[in-house]
């Protein structure tokens, strides 16, 4: 049998890693380090896991929707990645992955006559005035998780397999190594009191708060989104199928030429039904736990859904409302996510930047982290469009 004192060797040789941020992308890159089997990893969390976008988000999955664009391997990679990790976490049971058609639908709220039904069927439960149905994804094309269990499904496996460490407490600092420039741990504030876990690599994945960090903000903005959603159960869900749809929703009362809203409607396996939208560019709080939605936004989400189905109407359907919510979306200034090594910084590695897409992408993300981090390079995917690097003065960001 091994000794206490070979356990304790082998965990010496391990590479020591703090990954800071409990969402998505922290937990994949946890995940894939752990399981590499030469790491031993630290992730710090501020609040809880997967208490901001990583838990509020739609988690909706697209193989190739991000096609001709630099995010196009990540998202083809992360794809396959879900399908993997839904076979090794047992993803149907534990955090509702499941393959979708998607449809993309425009419906008027002051359309009274009865949906288009053409050679697209569209859904029995959407009984709203949903007109030009169309097809833009099927089950081999399009799945879903449901993210907040996504990400505690993740880090669950990575602690309880893997040996992981979850720690409670704010990140204040990265400390670096002052004649050789090199990252060996971070600051973090727990209790009120400041200690340093120290590392041999330091990942910085904490979305829209990334840019709290000097190491960060002196080199890169990471903007927000705020995005607004709401959940609903109906009175009856086994009505509900599984069609993600893509809205194009004009409102009570528009004005004629104006634009429409882009809503989006995702049912989960659990019954319960996604509906999100209504997004806006403000500041993000210090706390995650202080985030809450626009009152208005919110009353808007619930006309979409009563619109849309008399299933989902919390008034006319008698649908329970089980959340009204809003969450912060992470941007770069060339729209295009940061993975990689910050020039100048050895050993400190930063991923943010995914917008929308961060559910779909953070597999891969993760995975090529690990891949850098104890390989020296990434070879499940090319990060150089995803460099830090890009953003230094004289470098040109592109624009998407």
């Amino acid at each position: 049998m091994e000794s206490d004192q070979q356990r304790h060797q082998e965990k010496e040789k391990k590479k020591k890693v703090v990954v800071c941020g409990g969402g998505v992308v922290g937990a994949c890159t946890a995940y894939y380090l752990s399981k590499s089997g030469g790491a031993d990893v630290t992730v710090v969390e501020k609040s809880s896991v997967a208490c901001a976008a990583s838990g509020k988000a739609g988690g909706f999955l697209a193989l190739d929707w991000c096609d001709g664009g630099p995010v196009s391997a990540l998202a083809r990679a992360s794809f396959a990645l879900h399908r993997s990790l839904a076979d090794e976490l047992d993803g149907p049971t534990s955090y509702g992955y499941r393959p979708l058609q998607t449809l993309r639908l425009s419906i008027s709220a002051d359309d009274a006559r009865p949906s288009d039904r053409g050679p697209i069927p569209i859904p029995g439960w959407v009984d709203g005035p949903a007109r030009s149905p169309r097809s833009i994804g099927t089950v081999e094309t399009t799945a879903q998780v449901h993210p907040q269990l996504f990400t505690r499904a993740l880090l669950s496996s990575a602690v309880d397999r893997h040996g992981v460490r979850l720690v409670i407490g704010r990140v204040e600092s990265v400390e670096v190594d002052g004649a050789t420039g090199r990252a060996t741990g971070v600051s973090v504030v727990r209790g009120g009191e400041v200690g340093v876990i120290e590392a041999d690599a330091v990942v910085l994945a904490l979305g829209p708060w990334s840019c709290r960090l000097p190491v960060i903000s002196s080199l890169l903005r990471v903007s927000a989104i705020k995005a607004h959603s709401i959940v609903v159960r109906p009175r009856e869900p086994s009505a509900i199928t599984a069609h993600a749809l893509f809205l194009a929703y004009h409102p009570k009362g528009r004005r004629p030429g104006s634009k429409s809203l882009d809503p989006e409607v995702y049912p989960r396996p659990t019954g319960d039904v996604y509906i999100c939208g209504m997004s806006s560019e403000t500041e993000v709080p210090d706390d995650p736990e202080e985030i809450t939605g626009d009152p208005n936004s919110i009353e808007m989400l619930h006309e979409i859904a009563g619109t849309v189905s008399s299933h989902l109407s919390k008034d006319r359907g008698g649908a329970e409302v089980r959340a009204e919510q809003a969450c912060f979306l992470p941007c770069t200034d060339d729209s295009v996510p940061v993975i990689g090594e910050i020039p100048g910084i050895a050993g400190c590695y930063v991923a943010t930047g995914h917008s929308c897409w961060g559910i779909l992408n953070s597999p891969a993300t993760g995975a090529a982290l690990a891949e850098l981090i104890m390989d020296g390079h990434a070879s499940i995917v090319d990060l150089k469009p995803f460099s830090p690097s890009r953003f230094l003065p004289g470098s040109r960001p592109r624009l998407y």
